[in-house]
């Protein structure tokens, strides 16, 4: 397997990230309107991103992971206006609190709230809400619910 080397240009900017965690992999999309010479380098503990624009801006981007990662389930696709990273967890179902291993969080990741979960208690606030249906739906059935309505008004004569 040929390694890339991705060096970073004398002048680039950030690309802007947003991500969001799920429960065995982490999302993150860059924000590039027509990326083109897109280059993605996929380690166990960061990433590095190099790509233009369609105006040939250049954008790099060092991203080292809050936990590591495995390489070979992850995948990056590129589209018309961004760079989506698939990054398969190490340790599923194991909540990511931020990105970065810093702490510190750079101006240019943002968190996907459309798209973040609180998946840690999902399998049960999911079974509750079930149980509450099926109690409601087994008391309507119970419950004597008197005479049918007449409905001799509703006849179109």
């Amino acid at each position: 397997m040929n390694k890339i080397t991705i060096v970073r240009p004398e002048e680039s900017q950030p690309a802007r990230a947003i991500w969001y965690d799920r429960k065995k992999y982490v999302t993150v999309n860059f924000i590039v309107h027509k990326p083109k010479d897109v280059q993605v380098d996929i380690q166990t503990d960061k990433m590095i991103l190099y790509c233009k624009n369609d105006t040939d801006d250049v954008f790099y981007n060092v991203l080292p992971f809050y936990e590591n990662i495995q390489i070979n389930d992850s995948r990056e696709r590129v589209y018309d206006r961004s760079i989506h990273i698939l990054l398969r967890k190490l340790k599923p179902d194991y909540s990511w609190p931020h990105l970065q291993k810093d702490e510190a969080r750079p101006s240019w990741i943002s968190v996907d709230f459309d798209n973040w979960r609180d998946w840690e208690n999902e399998l049960e606030d999911g079974k509750e809400e079930f149980d509450m249906y099926a109690d409601m739906i087994k008391e309507m059935s119970t419950k004597n619910k008197g005479e049918a309505p007449d409905m001799d008004d509703l006849d179109s004569d």
